[in-house]
């Protein structure tokens, strides 16, 4: 069911020994200078006590969200995570998070939000407690009725979108994974959902090479002339602006960044290192090709900080900015012309 433009964004806590918690809390308090659409947080309100004096609000249900939001951070509560103290998660925390990620995947699913926002998890608790997905976007993805290789992962800056073609996998096994068929349908989804998500009406899709200087026209290796060259010629021939593949180490400066959209990346690094560089407290991970909006900050539970009053909110009041703007997009595209 298609979200009503005044539904709430709604973010899963993350692991409430995490900063999930406090940096939700700072994006409440900054909701009036950052203009932010009421959202509501899903997880065990006490994670926030602990971290945070403002007000907060028990909802049951989230159409009332909208009329508790300027006055009090409403919390839809999950089961008890236990003993909660930031810093030290346990596998009472990793169940909450886990609960809170279903029910608020749940929720947008249905209707009754408009986007979804994910607070960072600790995947090693998670997988103590028996969880089976490399992250929290193949989890969403399946629970969408989507393929895991049809989830497209969009790391967003303000100047700078980057997508890995291949992303949690050792090194060593990136040449052997990367062919034309995977990169079209990597570029297929992130055209689209360029469209979708950020009203770009002909996206301009850059390739990075997966060798030094793009290969030297086959000198240094043959990827760029044997697997990426016929996938660019593929998604030309079907009219996307495809182009590439080009040296890495001259993607990502000021002038080169204005000749595309997007830069599609061989492998996790190789787009993970610019745009943590250029956007560490402002990046945001939106997963394409999802029937819904989901968004997450780019950074990870910050164990070492936690509850020390450290965390940076800046990439949650993005992701939450990056939800509704691309829930918005989405809405428009669905109306008649």
């Amino acid at each position: 069911m298609a979200p009503a433009a005044s539904a709430p964004i709604v973010i899963a806590m993350g692991d409430p020994a995490g900063v999930g918690p406090e940096t939700i809390a700072r994006a409440w308090d900054a909701r009036h200078e950052r203009a932010l659409a009421p959202f509501v947080a899903v997880g065990d309100g006490r994670a926030i006590e602990r971290v945070w004096r403002g007000p907060l609000q028990p909802v049951t249900d989230l159409a009332t969200v909208a009329r508790v939001f300027p006055d009090a951070l409403p919390v839809l509560t999950v089961e008890d995570a236990g003993e909660i103290v930031p810093g030290i998660p346990d596998a009472d925390g990793a169940r909450c998070a886990l609960h809170a990620l279903e029910l608020a995947c749940g929720l947008v699913r249905s209707g009754a939000g408009r986007a979804l926002v994910t607070g960072p998890v600790s995947k090693a608790q998670l997988y103590d407690i028996g969880f089976t997905h490399p992250g929290q976007t193949e989890f969403v993805a399946e629970r969408c009725g989507i393929s895991r290789d049809n989830a497209v992962m969009m790391l967003a800056g303000p100047g700078l979108r980057v997508v890995p073609i291949t992303t949690h996998v050792p090194f060593a096994a990136v040449p052997v994974l990367l062919t034309p068929e995977l990169i079209v349908a990597k570029a297929r989804v992130t055209a689209r959902g360029l469209t979708r998500n950020f009203g770009v009406g002909r996206p301009r899709l850059a390739f990075a090479g997966l060798n030094p200087h793009a290969g030297e026209s086959g000198a240094i290796g043959r990827e760029e002339i044997d697997v990426f060259a016929p996938a660019i010629a593929q998604l030309v021939a079907e009219g996307i602006d495809a182009r590439g593949p080009f040296a890495a180490d001259t993607m990502f400066h000021a002038r080169a960044r204005d000749g595309y959209d997007a830069v599609l990346c061989g492998y996790h690094d190789q787009a993970l290192i610019p745009i943590k560089t250029l956007y560490f407290d402002d990046g945001v991970n939106i997963t394409l090709g999802l029937p819904i909006v989901r968004t997450s900050p780019d950074h990870g539970t910050a164990f070492d900080i936690a509850g020390k009053g450290l965390a940076h909110p800046g990439a949650m009041i993005a992701a939450i900015a990056m939800a509704d703007a691309a829930a918005t997009h989405r809405l428009r595209e669905q109306q008649p012309a």
